[in-house]
């Protein structure tokens, strides 16, 4: 199946989901709305055979509306076709469907994605820390610090070309 007979079926399917479509470094990729994507995974599996969930991991864009995505990469092992589906939600409330019931492989995936971005995944049979400490209470792989330290005085910019 092509890429663009797969997004007419999508778009068939849920035509309200679909939010833009391109095709980027050779995977389609679809944003969706954030209240359809377990629907639509569902469907993409059952139906369109991508049977094999090869990755699902968090993203922070701090200049955006919607700061918090999820970003699911999917395979179609028998025709060796591959999609990526980005979902977003506000960091206010990041609160998005869990997969577990669809691929127990995204249980892990999605602990990790709540430990390092705080996205809460609905659903979810066990969502708690997985690598960081339990009591951190901040999500470290939000854009939410400076670089660097402005205190550090040890440092002599003019050794970096500043």
């Amino acid at each position: 199946m092509e890429n663009n007979e797969l997004f007419q079926e999508l778009n068939n399917q849920f035509p309200e989901a679909i939010l833009s479509e391109e095709t980027s470094a050779d995977i389609f990729t679809l944003v969706v709305a954030a209240e359809s994507i377990k629907s639509m995974i569902r469907f993409l599996k059952e139906k369109e055979n991508f049977i094999f969930l090869t990755d699902l991991c968090g993203i922070h864009y701090p200049d955006k509306a919607l700061e918090l995505g999820v970003v699911y990469h999917l395979h179609n092992l028998s025709e060796n076709k591959r999609i990526r589906l980005k979902a977003f939600v506000s960091i206010e409330k990041p609160e998005i469907d869990s997969l577990v019931d669809v691929f127990s492989a995204a249980n892990w995936m999605e602990r990790e994605t709540f430990d390092f971005y705080g996205i809460v995944f609905l659903g979810h049979p066990k969502l708690e820390r997985i690598l960081n400490v339990e009591y951190m209470d901040y999500f470290p792989m939000r854009k939410e610090y400076p670089l660097e330290d402005a205190t550090r005085t040890d440092k002599d910019d003019s050794y970096f070309g500043r």
